[in-house]
């Protein structure tokens, strides 16, 4: 399985799908307009929908003045949809929570049908490109190359085991398979820890160290280590992630986290494989990745396109032909 590759490009630059602004800056009129509308006047909207008109007329202009502010932070989010995509999740937020306040309220009769159409326009027909603006934010944010070049891998591999022993020392006395682990309560990870357990002997039978890269502290560590024999496992915490984004390895993308793949692989995983699931230690969001080491130089790689891949870390460690993920 081809693995992804992390190069080097400007993380400043990003993909910006032109209709993202239109949509933006047709949010930004639409509420500019409506939010002026309601403070010239502002028990129209009681007439429309035939309902008896509030003593304190106040109280919409000012729900039109924080309308009209909305519409001009949509306008500034315009400039640069994914870079401020904080506006674009407060919007969605307001247009979800009047949504659904606006459905329970008439669920339970207290405001008319008549008023359904500006919750319409105002809120419903918005939150769809909201969140596929977020989406691709999200999907950006991640998706920035990082520089992975021979002397960051060298900084990396100058990290300590919980012995001491430095990641460098270990790979010049034998290849050493440097297991990238997603946080520890994850389904995949306790499978990937399972699989390791029943594969260690013939690892190390064919002359490759296991070594494990995880986030979190030794102490959170050793439960689920001890749980699978593998406490004397040379390992490495990485609680900042320094080590894992030398080797390229980032956060994932939604569809690499909870694509229907990962969702399926999961329920497989966690019920039939019955390795269940924990409390989040680390990074929920890291991907994994694996790595033979050799003499400070990476021979063999496998990098997840996935969450839910599974490495065959018995061939990785035998094959001296397979390169199923290259770094730049």
């Amino acid at each position: 399985m081809p693995g992804r590759v992390h190069s080097i490009t400007n993380p400043v630059v990003l993909n910006r799908p032109p209709w993202m602004a239109l949509v933006l800056i047709a949010a930004a009129v639409y509420n500019s307009v409506w939010g002026v509308f309601l403070i010239l006047r502002p028990l129209a909207i009681f007439d429309w929908a035939g309902m008896p008109a509030i003593n304190y007329p106040e109280i919409v202009q000012c729900g039109g003045a924080f309308v009209a502010i909305c519409g001009l932070g949509y306008a500034l989010a315009a400039i640069n949809p994914l870079r401020h995509w904080p506006i674009v999740l407060v919007g969605l937020t307001m247009k979800l929570a009047a949504t659904v306040g606006f459905g329970w309220a008439l669920w339970r009769e207290r405001l008319p049908q008549e008023l359904a159409w500006v919750v319409l326009a105002n809120d419903l027909i918005w939150c769809a490109p909201f969140a596929f603006i977020l989406f691709k934010s999200y999907d950006a944010a991640v998706g920035r190359k990082r520089v992975v070049s021979p002397e960051v891998r060298s900084m990396a591999l100058r990290s300590r085991t919980q012995s001491g022993i430095t990641l460098d020392d270990l790979s010049r006395r034998s290849p050493i398979m440097l297991v990238f682990l997603r946080h520890l309560g994850c389904t995949f990870c306790r499978e990937s820890l399972a699989d390791l357990a029943k594969q260690r002997r013939r690892i190390e039978a064919a002359g490759t160290r296991l070594v494990l890269i995880h986030m979190a502290s030794e102490e959170r560590a050793l439960p689920p280590l001890s749980k699978h024999g593998l406490c004397d496992i040379a390992r490495v915490s990485d609680p900042t992630q320094t080590v894992y984004r030398a080797f390229g390895l980032g956060r994932g993308r939604l569809l690499e986290l909870f694509g229907p793949k990962v969702l399926l692989r999961g329920l497989q995983a966690g019920l039939l494989g019955r390795h269940g699931a924990g409390a989040l230690s680390g990074d929920g969001f890291q991907m994994p990745g694996v790595f033979v080491v050799y003499h400070g130089q990476v021979i063999r790689s496998f990098v997840h396109q996935s969450a839910a891949d599974r490495p065959d870390y018995l061939n990785l460690a035998c094959d001296q032909s397979s390169h199923t993920g290259t770094l730049a």
